[in-house]
Protein backbone atom coordinates (compact mmCIF):
# COMPACT_ATOMS: atom_id res chain seq x y z
CA UNK A 1 0.00 0.00 0.00
CA UNK A 2 2.71 2.76 0.72
CA UNK A 3 4.57 2.38 -2.26
CA UNK A 4 0.82 3.44 -4.04
CA UNK A 5 0.65 6.37 -1.88
CA UNK A 6 1.62 9.94 -3.34
CA UNK A 7 5.11 11.55 -2.12
CA UNK A 8 2.10 14.00 -0.82
CA UNK A 9 0.96 12.34 1.90
CA UNK A 10 4.47 10.96 3.13
CA UNK A 11 5.53 14.84 3.47
CA UNK A 12 2.10 15.65 5.56
CA UNK A 13 3.12 12.74 7.52
CA UNK A 14 6.70 13.66 7.99
CA UNK A 15 5.26 17.70 9.06
CA UNK A 16 2.83 16.20 11.58
CA UNK A 17 5.98 14.00 13.08
CA UNK A 18 7.64 18.36 13.26
CA UNK A 19 4.79 19.51 14.80
CA UNK A 20 4.87 20.45 18.26
CA UNK A 21 3.90 17.64 20.61
CA UNK A 22 -0.18 17.30 21.39
CA UNK A 23 -1.95 16.36 24.31
CA UNK A 24 -2.96 13.02 23.67
CA UNK A 25 -6.62 12.51 23.87
CA UNK A 26 -8.22 10.09 25.70
CA UNK A 27 -10.99 8.80 23.60
CA UNK A 28 -13.93 6.72 24.86
CA UNK A 29 -13.74 3.29 23.41
CA UNK A 30 -15.54 3.29 19.84
CA UNK A 31 -16.16 0.45 17.40
CA UNK A 32 -16.22 1.34 14.11
CA UNK A 33 -18.14 -2.40 13.21
CA UNK A 34 -21.62 -0.88 14.91
CA UNK A 35 -21.73 2.18 13.02
CA UNK A 36 -25.02 2.36 11.54
CA UNK A 37 -23.59 2.74 7.94
CA UNK A 38 -26.14 2.17 4.84
CA UNK A 39 -25.16 0.59 2.52
CA UNK A 40 -23.23 -1.87 4.86
CA UNK A 41 -19.83 -1.86 3.93
CA UNK A 42 -18.08 -5.33 2.36
CA UNK A 43 -15.42 -5.12 5.31
CA UNK A 44 -14.81 -3.50 8.29
CA UNK A 45 -12.00 -3.55 10.90
CA UNK A 46 -12.57 -1.84 14.31
CA UNK A 47 -9.36 -0.45 16.30
CA UNK A 48 -11.27 0.99 18.91
CA UNK A 49 -9.99 4.65 19.02
CA UNK A 50 -10.58 7.51 17.24
CA UNK A 51 -9.97 10.46 14.84
CA UNK A 52 -11.07 13.60 16.46
CA UNK A 53 -12.35 15.91 13.96
CA UNK A 54 -12.34 19.40 14.83
CA UNK A 55 -10.97 23.39 13.88
CA UNK A 56 -7.52 21.72 13.40
CA UNK A 57 -8.66 19.60 10.92
CA UNK A 58 -7.88 19.94 7.52
CA UNK A 59 -8.18 18.22 3.72
CA UNK A 60 -6.10 17.21 1.02
CA UNK A 61 -5.90 15.63 -1.91
CA UNK A 62 -3.05 13.65 -3.80
CA UNK A 63 -3.82 15.30 -7.31
CA UNK A 64 -4.83 19.04 -8.63
CA UNK A 65 -7.29 16.94 -10.75
CA UNK A 66 -10.38 18.84 -10.65
CA UNK A 67 -12.57 16.09 -10.19
CA UNK A 68 -10.66 14.93 -7.55
CA UNK A 69 -10.21 18.94 -5.53
CA UNK A 70 -14.11 18.89 -6.40
CA UNK A 71 -14.54 15.94 -3.79
CA UNK A 72 -12.24 17.33 -1.25
CA UNK A 73 -14.38 20.74 -1.57
CA UNK A 74 -17.80 18.19 -1.51
CA UNK A 75 -16.70 16.68 1.87
CA UNK A 76 -16.00 20.09 2.88
CA UNK A 77 -19.18 21.99 2.66
CA UNK A 78 -21.08 18.86 3.88
CA UNK A 79 -19.04 18.77 7.02
CA UNK A 80 -19.45 22.34 7.32
CA UNK A 81 -23.35 21.77 6.96
CA UNK A 82 -23.17 18.85 9.53
CA UNK A 83 -21.22 20.43 12.22
CA UNK A 84 -20.45 24.24 11.12
CA UNK A 85 -16.51 23.43 10.99
CA UNK A 86 -14.88 25.41 8.13
CA UNK A 87 -11.95 23.04 6.76
CA UNK A 88 -9.20 23.93 4.08
CA UNK A 89 -9.01 21.54 1.05
CA UNK A 90 -5.09 21.58 0.00
CA UNK A 91 -4.79 24.92 1.75
CA UNK A 92 -0.98 26.29 1.45
CA UNK A 93 -1.55 28.91 4.49
CA UNK A 94 1.09 27.56 7.00
CA UNK A 95 -0.55 30.41 9.76
CA UNK A 96 -3.57 27.81 10.56
CA UNK A 97 -2.34 25.02 12.90
CA UNK A 98 -2.95 21.36 11.45
CA UNK A 99 -3.39 18.66 13.73
CA UNK A 100 -5.26 16.03 11.73
CA UNK A 101 -5.89 15.52 8.60
CA UNK A 102 -7.90 13.89 5.85
CA UNK A 103 -6.21 13.01 2.51
CA UNK A 104 -7.88 11.69 -0.53
CA UNK A 105 -5.87 9.52 -2.56
CA UNK A 106 -6.00 8.33 -5.87
CA UNK A 107 -3.83 4.73 -5.87
CA UNK A 108 -3.83 1.97 -8.96
CA UNK A 109 -4.05 -0.72 -6.57
CA UNK A 110 -5.12 -3.81 -7.38
CA UNK A 111 -7.01 -4.44 -4.17
CA UNK A 112 -9.35 -1.86 -5.64
CA UNK A 113 -11.98 -4.04 -7.32
CA UNK A 114 -13.96 -1.48 -9.84
CA UNK A 115 -14.36 2.28 -10.11
CA UNK A 116 -15.88 2.63 -7.12
CA UNK A 117 -13.93 1.04 -4.89
CA UNK A 118 -12.60 2.74 -1.94
CA UNK A 119 -10.40 1.97 1.47
CA UNK A 120 -10.87 3.92 4.40
CA UNK A 121 -8.03 3.99 6.90
CA UNK A 122 -8.87 5.71 10.22
CA UNK A 123 -5.82 6.67 13.06
CA UNK A 124 -5.90 9.12 15.71
CA UNK A 125 -4.10 12.38 13.16
CA UNK A 126 -5.11 10.89 10.07
CA UNK A 127 -7.99 9.74 7.88
CA UNK A 128 -6.78 7.83 4.27
CA UNK A 129 -9.37 6.93 1.48
CA UNK A 130 -7.63 5.32 -1.28
CA UNK A 131 -9.44 5.24 -4.53
CA UNK A 132 -8.74 4.67 -7.90
CA UNK A 133 -11.11 7.01 -9.31
CA UNK A 134 -12.78 10.08 -8.40
CA UNK A 135 -16.03 8.58 -8.33
CA UNK A 136 -15.17 5.95 -5.43
CA UNK A 137 -13.18 8.57 -3.73
CA UNK A 138 -16.74 10.30 -4.06
CA UNK A 139 -18.19 7.46 -2.55
CA UNK A 140 -15.83 6.99 0.19
CA UNK A 141 -16.33 10.36 1.52
CA UNK A 142 -20.36 9.51 1.87
CA UNK A 143 -19.09 6.33 4.57
CA UNK A 144 -17.22 9.32 6.43
CA UNK A 145 -20.05 11.29 6.10
CA UNK A 146 -22.13 8.69 7.92
CA UNK A 147 -19.35 8.06 10.77
CA UNK A 148 -19.45 11.87 11.24
CA UNK A 149 -21.21 11.82 14.87
CA UNK A 150 -24.26 13.91 15.28
CA UNK A 151 -23.40 16.35 18.74
CA UNK A 152 -19.93 16.64 19.46
CA UNK A 153 -18.08 15.75 22.28
CA UNK A 154 -17.24 19.00 24.33
CA UNK A 155 -15.61 17.22 27.10
CA UNK A 156 -12.58 15.99 25.49
CA UNK A 157 -10.77 19.35 24.74
CA UNK A 158 -11.63 22.91 24.97
CA UNK A 159 -13.83 23.26 21.93
CA UNK A 160 -15.77 21.09 20.22
CA UNK A 161 -14.77 17.45 18.94
CA UNK A 162 -16.32 14.90 17.11
CA UNK A 163 -14.59 11.52 17.62
CA UNK A 164 -15.18 9.37 14.10
CA UNK A 165 -14.06 5.40 14.95
CA UNK A 166 -11.14 4.40 13.84
CA UNK A 167 -10.44 0.97 12.16
CA UNK A 168 -10.54 -0.02 8.43
CA UNK A 169 -13.22 0.03 5.84
CA UNK A 170 -12.41 -2.08 2.61
CA UNK A 171 -15.84 -1.47 0.30
CA UNK A 172 -17.14 -1.63 -3.21
CA UNK A 173 -20.54 -1.95 -4.89
CA UNK A 174 -22.16 -5.35 -5.69
CA UNK A 175 -23.77 -4.20 -8.74
CA UNK A 176 -22.48 -1.17 -11.85
CA UNK A 177 -26.01 0.24 -11.89
CA UNK A 178 -27.53 1.52 -8.94
CA UNK A 179 -30.59 3.15 -9.63
CA UNK A 180 -33.58 5.46 -8.95
CA UNK A 181 -36.11 6.41 -11.38
CA UNK A 182 -38.24 9.81 -10.99
CA UNK A 183 -41.55 10.26 -13.06
CA UNK A 184 -41.37 14.26 -13.89
CA UNK A 185 -43.90 13.47 -16.72
CA UNK A 186 -47.17 13.11 -15.14
CA UNK A 187 -46.66 15.48 -12.49
CA UNK A 188 -43.87 18.22 -12.84
CA UNK A 189 -40.70 18.20 -10.04
CA UNK A 190 -38.61 21.77 -10.33
CA UNK A 191 -35.13 21.88 -10.01
CA UNK A 192 -34.62 22.28 -6.67
CA UNK A 193 -36.79 18.97 -6.00
CA UNK A 194 -34.63 16.72 -8.44
CA UNK A 195 -31.43 18.51 -6.90
CA UNK A 196 -33.02 17.86 -3.46
CA UNK A 197 -33.76 14.15 -4.17
CA UNK A 198 -30.24 14.04 -5.85
CA UNK A 199 -28.56 15.10 -2.98
CA UNK A 200 -30.38 12.17 -0.64
CA UNK A 201 -29.45 9.34 -3.64
CA UNK A 202 -25.83 10.36 -3.22
CA UNK A 203 -25.42 10.45 0.38
CA UNK A 204 -26.80 6.40 0.28
CA UNK A 205 -23.90 5.74 -2.74
CA UNK A 206 -26.72 5.90 -6.03
CA UNK A 207 -25.09 6.38 -8.93
CA UNK A 208 -28.27 6.98 -11.58
CA UNK A 209 -31.16 8.91 -12.06
CA UNK A 210 -33.40 7.78 -14.49
CA UNK A 211 -35.60 10.71 -15.65
CA UNK A 212 -39.09 9.60 -17.32
CA UNK A 213 -39.60 12.85 -18.94
CA UNK A 214 -42.40 12.52 -21.43
CA UNK A 215 -45.72 10.89 -21.39
CA UNK A 216 -49.44 11.01 -22.49
CA UNK A 217 -50.01 13.73 -19.78
CA UNK A 218 -46.74 15.69 -20.37
CA UNK A 219 -43.41 17.05 -22.02
CA UNK A 220 -41.33 17.73 -19.79
CA UNK A 221 -37.77 19.01 -21.42
CA UNK A 222 -37.22 21.59 -24.00
CA UNK A 223 -36.41 20.48 -27.99
CA UNK A 224 -35.51 23.59 -29.55
CA UNK A 225 -36.01 22.18 -33.45
CA UNK A 226 -39.24 20.82 -32.42
CA UNK A 227 -40.51 24.04 -29.73
CA UNK A 228 -44.29 23.01 -29.47
CA UNK A 229 -43.29 19.49 -27.29
CA UNK A 230 -43.05 21.76 -24.66
CA UNK A 231 -45.41 24.91 -25.43
CA UNK A 232 -48.21 22.72 -26.14
CA UNK A 233 -47.21 19.04 -24.35
CA UNK A 234 -45.32 20.99 -21.10
CA UNK A 235 -48.62 22.51 -20.37
CA UNK A 236 -50.63 20.09 -18.37
CA UNK A 237 -50.18 17.11 -16.11
CA UNK A 238 -52.34 14.59 -14.15
CA UNK A 239 -55.27 16.58 -12.50
CA UNK A 240 -55.04 19.52 -14.87
CA UNK A 241 -52.66 21.24 -13.20
CA UNK A 242 -50.13 23.56 -14.97
CA UNK A 243 -47.10 21.40 -15.96
CA UNK A 244 -43.88 22.65 -16.69
CA UNK A 245 -41.33 22.12 -18.47
CA UNK A 246 -37.35 22.08 -18.37
CA UNK A 247 -35.40 24.66 -20.55
CA UNK A 248 -31.95 23.07 -21.66
CA UNK A 249 -29.97 24.95 -19.84
CA UNK A 250 -31.96 24.21 -16.77
CA UNK A 251 -31.92 20.44 -18.09
CA UNK A 252 -27.69 21.34 -18.37
CA UNK A 253 -28.00 22.83 -14.76
CA UNK A 254 -29.37 19.18 -13.43
CA UNK A 255 -26.73 16.76 -15.46
CA UNK A 256 -24.07 18.99 -13.68
CA UNK A 257 -25.34 18.95 -10.66
CA UNK A 258 -25.93 15.40 -10.64
CA UNK A 259 -22.30 14.86 -11.89
CA UNK A 260 -21.04 17.09 -9.21
CA UNK A 261 -22.10 13.94 -6.97
CA UNK A 262 -21.05 10.85 -9.52
CA UNK A 263 -24.52 10.53 -10.23
CA UNK A 264 -25.84 9.54 -14.44
CA UNK A 265 -28.75 10.81 -15.79
CA UNK A 266 -30.54 8.70 -18.10
CA UNK A 267 -33.27 10.45 -20.08
CA UNK A 268 -36.32 8.80 -21.20
CA UNK A 269 -38.50 9.45 -24.08
CA UNK A 270 -41.72 6.94 -23.78
CA UNK A 271 -42.58 5.51 -26.84
CA UNK A 272 -44.39 4.05 -29.16
CA UNK A 273 -47.21 4.22 -26.27
CA UNK A 274 -47.10 6.93 -23.77
CA UNK A 275 -47.14 9.84 -26.28
CA UNK A 276 -50.37 11.76 -26.59
CA UNK A 277 -48.19 14.85 -25.31
CA UNK A 278 -46.15 14.61 -28.30
CA UNK A 279 -48.87 14.05 -30.73
CA UNK A 280 -51.15 16.74 -29.32
CA UNK A 281 -47.95 18.86 -30.57
CA UNK A 282 -47.53 17.71 -33.87
CA UNK A 283 -50.67 15.50 -34.77
CA UNK A 284 -48.74 13.89 -37.87
CA UNK A 285 -46.84 11.72 -35.29
CA UNK A 286 -50.31 10.45 -34.01
CA UNK A 287 -50.64 6.89 -34.95
CA UNK A 288 -54.22 5.81 -32.81
CA UNK A 289 -56.30 7.50 -35.52
CA UNK A 290 -58.68 8.92 -33.03
CA UNK A 291 -59.47 12.76 -32.14
CA UNK A 292 -56.56 14.46 -30.62
CA UNK A 293 -56.49 16.29 -27.22
CA UNK A 294 -54.89 17.11 -24.14
CA UNK A 295 -54.97 14.15 -21.70
CA UNK A 296 -54.88 14.86 -17.54
CA UNK A 297 -56.19 11.51 -16.30
CA UNK A 298 -54.02 8.24 -15.29
CA UNK A 299 -54.74 5.47 -18.30
CA UNK A 300 -52.47 4.02 -19.83
CA UNK A 301 -51.71 2.10 -23.52
CA UNK A 302 -54.12 3.99 -25.37
CA UNK A 303 -52.15 6.10 -27.49
CA UNK A 304 -49.06 5.26 -30.49
CA UNK A 305 -46.80 6.77 -32.61
CA UNK A 306 -47.07 6.12 -36.19
CA UNK A 307 -44.39 2.97 -36.95
CA UNK A 308 -44.57 3.22 -40.65
CA UNK A 309 -44.57 7.50 -40.99
CA UNK A 310 -40.75 7.90 -42.42
CA UNK A 311 -41.37 11.49 -40.68
CA UNK A 312 -42.03 10.28 -37.38
CA UNK A 313 -38.11 8.75 -37.40
CA UNK A 314 -36.73 12.25 -38.74
CA UNK A 315 -38.49 13.94 -35.51
CA UNK A 316 -36.85 11.08 -33.58
CA UNK A 317 -33.67 11.75 -34.90
CA UNK A 318 -34.11 15.44 -34.34
CA UNK A 319 -35.37 15.01 -30.61
CA UNK A 320 -32.95 12.31 -29.74
CA UNK A 321 -29.45 13.80 -31.03
CA UNK A 322 -30.97 16.88 -28.97
CA UNK A 323 -30.83 15.31 -25.99
CA UNK A 324 -28.25 13.50 -26.51
CA UNK A 325 -26.18 16.61 -26.64
CA UNK A 326 -26.69 17.26 -23.68
CA UNK A 327 -26.78 14.42 -21.34
CA UNK A 328 -23.03 12.67 -21.23
CA UNK A 329 -24.24 9.50 -19.55
CA UNK A 330 -24.12 6.46 -21.82
CA UNK A 331 -27.92 5.72 -21.77
CA UNK A 332 -30.67 6.62 -23.79
CA UNK A 333 -34.16 4.93 -22.66
CA UNK A 334 -36.72 4.72 -25.48
CA UNK A 335 -39.63 3.63 -23.09
CA UNK A 336 -41.46 0.87 -24.80
CA UNK A 337 -43.98 -0.50 -22.42
CA UNK A 338 -47.50 -0.56 -22.42
CA UNK A 339 -47.91 0.42 -25.79
CA UNK A 340 -51.74 -1.79 -26.31
CA UNK A 341 -53.05 0.11 -29.57
CA UNK A 342 -49.40 -0.35 -31.45
CA UNK A 343 -49.71 -3.67 -33.19
CA UNK A 344 -47.42 -6.27 -32.83
CA UNK A 345 -45.33 -6.00 -36.37
CA UNK A 346 -45.43 -2.26 -35.58
CA UNK A 347 -43.84 -2.22 -32.40
CA UNK A 348 -41.10 -4.50 -33.26
CA UNK A 349 -40.45 -2.20 -36.85
CA UNK A 350 -40.35 0.72 -34.55
CA UNK A 351 -38.21 -0.65 -31.57
CA UNK A 352 -35.69 -2.16 -34.26
CA UNK A 353 -35.44 2.13 -36.29
CA UNK A 354 -35.33 3.80 -32.72
CA UNK A 355 -32.64 1.39 -31.63
CA UNK A 356 -30.61 2.27 -34.51
CA UNK A 357 -31.08 5.85 -34.23
CA UNK A 358 -30.02 5.58 -30.88
CA UNK A 359 -26.84 3.84 -31.33
CA UNK A 360 -26.05 6.66 -34.21
CA UNK A 361 -25.79 9.72 -31.66
CA UNK A 362 -23.21 7.13 -29.91
CA UNK A 363 -25.81 5.85 -27.21
CA UNK A 364 -26.82 2.69 -25.73
CA UNK A 365 -30.86 1.71 -25.54
CA UNK A 366 -32.66 1.15 -22.42
CA UNK A 367 -36.08 -0.10 -22.87
CA UNK A 368 -38.63 -1.66 -20.71
CA UNK A 369 -39.32 -5.55 -20.70
CA UNK A 370 -41.39 -5.49 -23.94
CA UNK A 371 -38.74 -4.25 -26.24
CA UNK A 372 -37.24 -7.79 -25.88
CA UNK A 373 -40.46 -8.75 -28.59
CA UNK A 374 -37.92 -7.04 -30.89
CA UNK A 375 -34.30 -7.85 -32.52
CA UNK A 376 -32.29 -5.78 -29.97
CA UNK A 377 -28.50 -5.19 -30.01
CA UNK A 378 -26.38 -7.36 -27.24
CA UNK A 379 -25.49 -4.11 -26.37
CA UNK A 380 -28.79 -2.53 -24.98
CA UNK A 381 -29.88 -2.89 -22.23
CA UNK A 382 -33.71 -4.32 -20.66
CA UNK A 383 -35.29 -3.42 -17.89
CA UNK A 384 -37.22 -5.20 -16.80
CA UNK A 385 -40.64 -4.42 -14.73
CA UNK A 386 -43.71 -6.94 -14.91
CA UNK A 387 -42.31 -10.23 -17.56
CA UNK A 388 -39.43 -12.22 -16.19
CA UNK A 389 -39.28 -14.31 -19.48
CA UNK A 390 -38.59 -10.84 -21.51
CA UNK A 391 -35.25 -10.90 -19.06
CA UNK A 392 -34.60 -14.26 -19.50
CA UNK A 393 -34.39 -13.80 -23.44
CA UNK A 394 -32.44 -10.76 -23.62
CA UNK A 395 -30.08 -12.27 -21.07
CA UNK A 396 -29.59 -15.07 -23.52
CA UNK A 397 -29.03 -12.64 -26.45
CA UNK A 398 -26.40 -11.28 -24.59
CA UNK A 399 -28.20 -8.08 -23.09
CA UNK A 400 -27.61 -6.88 -19.48
CA UNK A 401 -30.54 -6.70 -17.10
CA UNK A 402 -31.23 -3.54 -14.93
CA UNK A 403 -34.21 -5.25 -12.37
CA UNK A 404 -37.04 -2.98 -11.51
CA UNK A 405 -40.06 -5.57 -10.48
CA UNK A 406 -43.25 -3.48 -9.47
CA UNK A 407 -44.04 -5.65 -7.23
CA UNK A 408 -40.80 -5.27 -5.06
CA UNK A 409 -39.42 -2.11 -6.57
CA UNK A 410 -41.56 0.40 -7.66
CA UNK A 411 -41.32 3.43 -5.17
CA UNK A 412 -45.11 4.00 -6.11
CA UNK A 413 -46.72 1.23 -4.62
CA UNK A 414 -48.38 1.76 -1.33
CA UNK A 415 -46.79 0.88 1.67
CA UNK A 416 -50.40 -0.35 3.11
CA UNK A 417 -54.26 -0.03 3.39
CA UNK A 418 -53.27 3.56 4.97
CA UNK A 419 -50.89 5.36 2.78
CA UNK A 420 -51.74 9.08 2.21
CA UNK A 421 -49.92 8.40 -1.55
CA UNK A 422 -49.41 5.63 -3.85
CA UNK A 423 -51.26 2.87 -5.88
CA UNK A 424 -51.50 -0.87 -5.15
CA UNK A 425 -52.12 -2.62 -8.22
CA UNK A 426 -48.62 -4.44 -8.38
CA UNK A 427 -48.47 -4.95 -4.59
CA UNK A 428 -48.74 -2.97 -1.39
CA UNK A 429 -44.80 -3.04 -0.87
CA UNK A 430 -43.99 -2.10 3.02
CA UNK A 431 -40.76 -1.60 4.10
CA UNK A 432 -39.53 -4.72 5.25
CA UNK A 433 -40.66 -6.04 2.14
CA UNK A 434 -39.03 -3.59 0.06
CA UNK A 435 -36.06 -4.52 1.41
CA UNK A 436 -36.46 -8.51 2.06
CA UNK A 437 -35.39 -9.96 -1.89
CA UNK A 438 -32.53 -10.84 -3.74
CA UNK A 439 -31.88 -9.43 -6.88
CA UNK A 440 -29.15 -11.97 -7.84
CA UNK A 441 -31.62 -14.60 -7.25
CA UNK A 442 -35.39 -13.10 -7.71
CA UNK A 443 -35.36 -14.04 -11.51
CA UNK A 444 -35.08 -17.87 -11.73
CA UNK A 445 -32.79 -18.38 -14.58
CA UNK A 446 -31.24 -14.91 -14.97
CA UNK A 447 -27.70 -15.11 -14.30
CA UNK A 448 -25.92 -13.33 -12.26
CA UNK A 449 -23.37 -11.59 -14.77
CA UNK A 450 -26.46 -10.42 -16.87
CA UNK A 451 -27.86 -8.38 -14.28
CA UNK A 452 -26.25 -4.86 -14.44
CA UNK A 453 -27.85 -3.69 -11.80
CA UNK A 454 -31.44 -2.23 -9.97
CA UNK A 455 -33.43 0.48 -9.87
CA UNK A 456 -36.54 2.01 -8.05
CA UNK A 457 -38.57 3.69 -10.29
CA UNK A 458 -40.84 6.60 -8.82
CA UNK A 459 -43.92 6.98 -11.17
CA UNK A 460 -45.86 10.26 -9.98
CA UNK A 461 -49.89 9.72 -10.80
CA UNK A 462 -50.75 10.17 -6.84
CA UNK A 463 -48.16 12.62 -6.21
CA UNK A 464 -47.24 16.47 -7.20
CA UNK A 465 -44.67 17.99 -4.82
CA UNK A 466 -41.40 17.05 -3.21
CA UNK A 467 -43.18 16.32 0.39
CA UNK A 468 -45.19 13.89 -1.07
CA UNK A 469 -42.55 12.17 -3.33
CA UNK A 470 -40.42 11.52 -0.11
CA UNK A 471 -42.87 10.02 1.26
CA UNK A 472 -43.10 7.57 -0.85
CA UNK A 473 -39.50 7.07 -1.61
CA UNK A 474 -38.05 7.15 1.88
CA UNK A 475 -37.46 5.72 3.47
CA UNK A 476 -38.11 2.19 0.72
CA UNK A 477 -35.16 4.04 -1.40
CA UNK A 478 -32.51 3.65 1.33
CA UNK A 479 -32.83 -0.12 1.70
CA UNK A 480 -32.35 -0.45 -1.96
CA UNK A 481 -29.62 1.25 -1.94
CA UNK A 482 -27.66 -1.55 0.48
CA UNK A 483 -29.52 -3.85 -1.81
CA UNK A 484 -27.84 -2.85 -5.07
CA UNK A 485 -24.24 -2.37 -3.27
CA UNK A 486 -23.49 -4.77 -0.30
CA UNK A 487 -23.16 -8.38 -0.73
CA UNK A 488 -26.11 -10.83 -0.27
CA UNK A 489 -25.15 -11.90 2.80
CA UNK A 490 -25.03 -8.85 4.47
CA UNK A 491 -28.34 -7.75 3.88
CA UNK A 492 -30.44 -8.92 7.14
CA UNK A 493 -33.69 -7.06 7.99
CA UNK A 494 -33.26 -7.22 11.81
CA UNK A 495 -29.92 -6.15 11.63
CA UNK A 496 -30.66 -3.18 8.54
CA UNK A 497 -33.13 -2.12 10.69
CA UNK A 498 -31.44 -1.14 13.18
CA UNK A 499 -28.89 0.65 11.18
CA UNK A 500 -32.24 2.76 10.04
CA UNK A 501 -33.38 3.79 12.86
CA UNK A 502 -30.69 5.75 12.92
CA UNK A 503 -30.89 7.70 10.04
CA UNK A 504 -33.12 10.25 11.61
CA UNK A 505 -30.64 12.97 12.52
CA UNK A 506 -29.56 12.97 8.63
CA UNK A 507 -33.71 12.86 7.48
CA UNK A 508 -34.13 15.56 9.52
CA UNK A 509 -31.87 17.93 9.35
CA UNK A 510 -32.02 17.78 5.38
CA UNK A 511 -36.00 17.59 6.30
CA UNK A 512 -36.84 14.60 4.43
CA UNK A 513 -40.63 13.66 4.45
CA UNK A 514 -40.14 9.91 5.21
CA UNK A 515 -42.88 7.74 5.97
CA UNK A 516 -42.32 6.98 10.09
CA UNK A 517 -42.97 2.84 9.25
CA UNK A 518 -44.24 1.73 12.66
CA UNK A 519 -41.71 -1.76 11.36
CA UNK A 520 -38.67 0.63 12.63
CA UNK A 521 -37.88 1.84 16.16
CA UNK A 522 -36.80 5.45 14.98
CA UNK A 523 -34.10 6.95 17.61
CA UNK A 524 -35.64 10.25 17.21
CA UNK A 525 -33.48 13.35 18.75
Amino acid sequence: MISRISVAFLVLIAMAACQPAKPEINFPKTDLGAAPLIPKPVKTVATHSAFGLDQNTAIYTSTTDPKLEKVGQFLSEKIKWSTGLDLAVNSSDDSKSVERFIYINLADDASLETAESYQLDIKKDSILLNAKTAAGAFRGIQTLRQLIPEKSNDTLTDHALWPIPSGQIVDSPKFEYRGAMLDVARHFFTLDEVKKYLDILAYYKYNTLHLHLTDDQGWRLEIKSWPKLTEVGGEFEVGGGKGGFYTQEEYKELVAYAADRHITIVPEVDMPGHTNAASVSYPFLNGNGKPLKTYTGTQVGFSTFDAQKDTVYSFLDDVIGEIVELTPGPYFHMGGDESHVTKKSDYILFVEKVEKIIQKHGKQMVGWNEVAQADISSSSVLQLWNEAKYATKAAQDGSKIILSPAEKAYLDMQYDSLSKFGLHWAAYIPVDEAYNWNPETYIEGLPRESILGIEAPLWSETISNSTEMEYLAFPRAIGYAELGWSPAEHCNWEDYRQRLAQQVAYLNKKQVAYYPTKLVDWKEE
